[in-house]
């Protein structure tokens, strides 16, 4: 396993990135499935006792994020269909776990907001999220975290890239 020192020893330097092996990238995308397992499992252990999957998850995330967001901004942000966000968030509703409002000014628009159970499990998912990436962050140091979130805004399609820098701009 001595070469995998030397390639992480050349893949620090800028110029050694352009002659990446197609193994070496293979052995990241796999990297990245197993994370994203480890990253998961938590919150897929919590969401199971309640009969939910990660549609719901990533629902209360988002909706958490941007409280008061619209369903049509959601429905932007996660990319999927009307008749599926409109199944995940009628369960989160009917669960008291989200509060769905008509738009003051106009009223075709249904604002969404987290209860405080919406927000205790919001709190509980991500909680386990935050440890396990404090902890990878913690353990690669300073360099490798700026890296890591630079590769991940690379790999996103243009139009997320900037949903997902309006949503961090968001922050108090």
């Amino acid at each position: 396993m001595s070469d995998g020192n030397v390639v992480m020893e050349e893949a620090q330097t800028g110029d050694s990135l352009h002659y990446l092996s197609d193994e070496q990238v293979q052995q990241g995308i796999e990297a990245m499935f197993f994370a994203y397992r480890g990253f998961t499992h938590d919150p897929d252990r919590i969401l199971a006792t309640m009969a939910y999957g990660r549609a719901h998850h990533r629902a209360i995330h988002f909706i958490a994020r941007s409280p008061s967001t619209t369903v049509n901004n959601l429905l932007g942000i996660l990319g999927v269909t009307k008749q599926s966000l409109n199944r995940v968030l009628r369960t989160l509703v009917q669960d008291g776990l989200v509060e769905s409002r008509v738009g003051e000014n106009d009223k075709r628009e249904r604002h969404l907001r987290l209860t405080d159970a919406g927000a205790r499990l919001e709190r509980q998912l991500s909680d386990a999220q935050r440890a396990r990436v404090r902890d990878a962050y913690r353990n690669a140091g300073p360099d490798a975290v700026s890296g890591f979130r630079t590769v991940l805004e690379a790999m996103m399609e243009p139009d997320l890239r900037r949903k997902y820098h309006a949503i961090g701009e968001q922050d108090p």
